[in-house]
Order: C-alpha cells, then structure tokens, then sequence
C-alpha cells in the first residue's frame, strides 16, 4: 500500500507539473520565482531576466515566457528575444501569436517593415479554427496594433465561412480605435444573421444610454438606423430604433415609430400598451395619453380597449395631480370621463378600480364625500371581488371617513382589513394606517406599540415609515412629558391629510406662538414645505427648506431638507448649477445621510462626469 501510495502522488505531480506547462499555470513560488517577481515589479528588468531566463529555461511554459520576454525587450537585447520567440514558433507552429511577439520585437526595434511582414503573415496563415483567431486578434489588440486585430477576424469570418461572425469581438475594436461608424454598424449586421441576436446587441450598447449617455455614439447609432429602416424590410432595425428612442426617453418619437411598426405588422397593440406603461412610469403623462387613445381608437374588438379606457383615467389623473396646476374646471371634466367610462363598462370586479378612482378623486379633490363613499361601499358589494380588491377599497373607505372625522369609523374598515390580512402586506398597511389615526388622536403609547410592530414589517416601505414615526413619537414625548405640543402638531398632520391646508398651516403656526423654542421647529417648517409642495408652491416650499438649513444645521432633518430644495431646483427651477452646489454640500457636511448615495450620483451626472 505504501509503494502504491508513492507510485500514485509521483503520477499526479507529473501530471500537475505537465498541466502547469500545457496551459501556463504559475508553479508555487521558490526563491527564484519570488526574486524575479519582486524585481519585476521594481522595474529593475536587468537582474529579473536573470531569473526568469533560469525559470524558463528549466520551465519553458507560457508563464515564465511572457515574463522572460517583457524582461528580454525592457532591457531592449532583441536578438535574445528574437531566438526565444523563433524557438517557441518552431515548438508551437499553429500558435500564431508568437508571430505577433516576433513583429512586435521588430516593431520595437526600429524595424516596421519586417514587423508588418510578421503581422501580414500571422493574418494569412488563420485555418478555419476559431479559438486560434480570439487569440491572434487578441495578441494584436495587447500590442495596440488594432487595425490587424480588425484584419485578423475579417479573415477570420471568411475562413469560417459564416460559422461565426466575429461582429461583436470587431465592434469592440472598432470602439477603441474610434470608429464609431464602423462599430455600430457591425452591431446592426449581425442582425441581418438572425433577429435572436436583437438582446445581445441591445445589451452591447446600453452603455452609451443614462447616467453614460455618449451624445456622438448615439446620433450615429439614430442616422445609421434610420437608414437601415428606410431601405430594409427587416422591422428588427424598426424596434430597434424604438427602443434606442426609449433609452433616450424621446417616448414621443418612440410612440410615432411604434404606431408605424403595429400598423405594418397588423399587431394587437402590445408594443403601445408596454410603452404606455413606460412612458408613466417615467412621468410621460401626454405620450402615454396618446398610447390609450390609439388603443381605444381601434375598437372594441381589441385585447386591449378596456384596460386602455381605464388607464386612461389613471394617467389623466396623474398628470393633473401631480403637475399641480389643475383648476376645479379640470378635476370636474375628469369626473365626468371617470362617470362615462363606468357607465359604458360597467359596474363589475373588473371596473372597481374605477369606482375607487373616482371615489378618491369625489373626496380629497372635489369635497363630495358622500359619493364616494356611496362609490366604494358599492364597490365593496360587487359580487366575485377578489378580496385583495375589496380590501384596497376598505383602506380607502377608511382614508375617506378619516377624512370626514370620523375617526372611529375609519379604524374600524383599517382593523377588518387587519385582521383578514394578518400577515400580508396590505394588513401591515392598514395597522399602520390605524397607529396613525392613534398618532392624529394624541394616543401616542397604543400607537408607538403599533408600530413598534411593524418595524419588522415585510414592506420595507412600511418599515421605515414605523422606525420614523415611532421615534419621532418617542423623541418628542421624552422632550416635553405633556406632549401637548405634539398632539397640536399631529392635529396638523390630520389637517394637512384631509386636504384642510390653511388650517394645518394655522394650527402650525400656534405651536411656534406657544412654545416658541420648542424642539418641534424644524418639523414644523419640513412639514410646511411638504404642504407648499402639494400646493405646488415651491418657491415657498424652498424657503421653509432653506431656513431649516440655516437654523437647524444639526438637526435630524437637515440633510433631508438640503436634499428636497437641491431636488427642487434641478426639477422645478431648473436651476443645475444650484442643485448641483446643494447635492455637493449635502455630501460634504452629512457623509452618513440616506441621500448620499443618491446625490452623489445627480451631483456627478449634473457636473458631467459620465457625459462624452
């Protein structure tokens, strides 16, 4: 057993030691190996080809070779160099980049046309074999001698004879030659092979779009595109073209060739349906109006006219809502659509969204709260309703009847909702939900243990905003044991949620009248600014911003006001040079803050760091 065992670790150690030199493995390290490491690295070449000439000669594998050689040509004694290359040539004669090594000597040398000659003759001597090609071109590419690295696979595809294009190993050269023509163009012809290639090429130049956006690559990859449309029949180039015009987010012009492309394929409208869902989820409101409207406009045989006709009452809704610049006129002619619709679909499980729609809408923008509670009770009764369905609107049930005063009432819907859903997303809502209504009524104890609770909530949505009410509880109960300005201030907070602004504004304004000091100050100005911003107010939002900074510099809110009034003058003032000075001093004065990372990225995308 004991010879067998010896016979057996002899046998793997020549199989080691052959793997090392079939495939360049580094052998462990002995003192030559790590003397001629550490001179390497000094740039002391002259004493590590020494050592490395020892290894080699005792190891001759590719690692110590390219090692040995480096050290040959640092030390420029060529014709050393030159007689190891031809030894390996003559060793190793279908490996074709050691023909590389031998030109590069050459080139090095001084002597550029028998390097050209060696480079010519590596290109013609390409078999139909596709790693001996990867490797050559590679060698080319290592030495910067990039147009043979574009010779070596354009040989390579005619030797393969269609096999395998090489497209994008070419395109990436042609990028760092900067030939952007010739790249982009090598990505499109691969598209002529076969259209399965479309996410390959898709994936290849999604860095030139977002926070790297490269302006040139792009027109180029739009005239190039623009072209193929013009005279191909292949709609590839077509989405292709939409999509380039989606990374861009020009949804208009994406929408105009998208409609094109459904029109000439007769397709059922679910290019336009999932470009209208980007468009809104990038706050293109009027693109995805017309993304509806075309779904709509062709009848209602289509898959997609009732989903159209309701996210259409969703957009309209958004766009008004949040661009805050509506007129009562607004709201009201949105009603009327919200009621047509209805009336033309129908009142059934798969309209109820409408009905909560509208009842939203009828309640916290038009006052009418008894038709929307009329709506949603009605849409609570429809037969078939999934539970989940039925439970959103008992939410909003009980966000309506909070909103009327009826407090109770309204914790009643949270609490049935609560108990059906006692582990589910939605329950951990509605308890949140019913420890604010604890928080408006000044019962601070029940509703910090609530949401204690929910500071383990799977949403982490609603983590957070448990964790961030329930120590902004705690630190204003600790403060001040009476609590009576906390519960003036949450009486605010009711206020402002039942869309009463002036009043929460008021009642704001007496907590800084009777406790002039008090810790509440910041809360009370980051509360007002919030307010402002629904109003869409932002100048005045901005002050009460600005003067949280300035006089609670060191407060918990301070890094998020700085990062409210930088977001307000790059979105709403379009003010860059302001936003980008805010962002910069949020990472200067708070490194530790949730936004940092978040403002890093906008500073560094408003200075241009990422822009070509």
């Amino acid at each position: 057993m004991k010879k067998l065992t010896i016979v057996c670790l002899l046998v793997l150690a020549a199989l080691i030691n052959k793997v090392d030199m079939l495939y360049g493995q580094p052998p462990l390290p002995n003192q030559d190996e790590q003397l001629a490491s550490q001179y390497f690295q000094n740039k002391e070449f002259d004493k590590a080809v020494v050592y490395y000439e020892k290894l080699f000669n005792k190891k001759p594998n590719s690692f110590y070779y390219n090692y040995y050689l480096n050290c040959l040509l640092e030390v420029k004694d060529y014709k050393k160099a030159e007689k190891v290359v031809k030894r390996q040539i003559k060793q190793y004669p279908i490996e074709l980049s050691y023909h590389v090594d031998l030109g590069n000597i050459y080139k090095t040398s001084g002597d550029a046309t028998k390097a050209k000659e060696e480079f010519t003759y590596a290109v013609k001597q390409l078999s139909p074999n596709q790693e001996q090609i990867f490797n050559l071109a590679k060698a080319f590419v290592s030495i910067k001698e990039l147009d043979f690295a574009i010779a070596t696979y354009l040989r390579g595809r005619r030797v393969m004879a269609g096999d395998y294009p090489f497209s994008f190993e070419l395109a990436e050269v042609y990028l760092q030659k900067g030939d952007l023509v010739a790249m982009t163009n090598e990505y499109l012809d691969v598209l002529l092979i076969s259209d399965s290639y479309i996410q390959a090429v898709q994936n290849a130049l999604q860095t030139s779009f977002g926070n790297s956006a490269n302006t040139k690559r792009n027109e180029i990859l739009k005239n190039e595109l623009l072209k193929r449309v013009q005279k191909n029949e292949k709609t590839i180039y077509s989405e292709l073209l939409i999509w380039m015009f989606i990374q861009q987010k020009e949804f208009d012009t994406a929408f105009t060739y998208a409609k094109a492309l459904d029109n000439r394929k007769k397709e059922d409208g679910s290019r336009i349906i999932s470009l209208a869902q980007i468009a809104v989820a990038n706050e293109s409101y009027e693109v995805a109006i017309n993304c509806y409207n075309y779904l709509i406009n062709k009848g209602s045989s289509n898959y997609y006219f009732v989903t159209s006709k309701m996210e259409l009452l969703n957009v309209t809704y958004k766009r008004i809502i949040e661009h805050h610049n509506y007129t009562q006129a607004d709201l009201s002619e949105l009603e009327k659509k919200y009621l047509a619709t209805i009336a033309e679909l129908g009142k059934n499980e798969n309209t109820v969204p409408l009905l909560k729609g509208l009842a939203h809408l009828q309640a916290f923008y038009l006052h009418k709260t008894d038709e929307a509670i009329q709506n949603l009770e009605e849409a609570i009764g429809v037969p078939k309703l999934s539970q989940t369905i039925q439970a959103q609107c008992k939410l909003e049930l009980g966000d309506i009847l909070l909103m009327t005063g009826d407090v109770w009432e309204a914790s009643l819907k949270y609490s049935q909702v609560e108990k059906t859903f006692k582990n589910d997303p939605i329950g951990q809502d509605a308890k949140f939900r019913n420890a604010k209504v604890a928080y408006y009524t000044g019962d601070f104890k029940w509703a910090q243990a609530q949401l204690d609770v929910l500071k383990a909530a799977t949403s982490k949505l609603i983590a957070n905003d448990a964790m961030d009410l329930s120590l902004f509880i705690s630190d204003n109960t600790v403060i001040d044991t009476s609590a009576i300005p906390l519960r003036i201030f949450a009486r605010a907070d009711l206020l402002s949620f039942q869309n009463k602004d002036d009043q929460a504004m008021v009642t704001l304004d007496s907590i800084t009248t009777l406790f002039p000091d008090h810790a509440l100050g910041d809360d009370i100005l980051y509360k007002k600014s919030k307010i402002m911003i629904s109003r869409g107010n932002f100048e005045e939002a901005a002050k009460y911003l600005k003067k949280i900074i300035d006089t609670y510099p060191d407060d918990i809110l301070a890094d998020d006001a700085l990062f409210q009034l930088a977001e307000l003058n790059e979105n709403k003032f379009n003010d860059k040079e302001k936003a980008k000075e805010l962002y910069q001093q949020l990472l200067l004065k708070y490194p530790g803050s949730l936004y940092t990372v978040e403002a890093r990225k906008r500073f560094r995308k408003l200075r241009g760091d990422l822009v070509n």
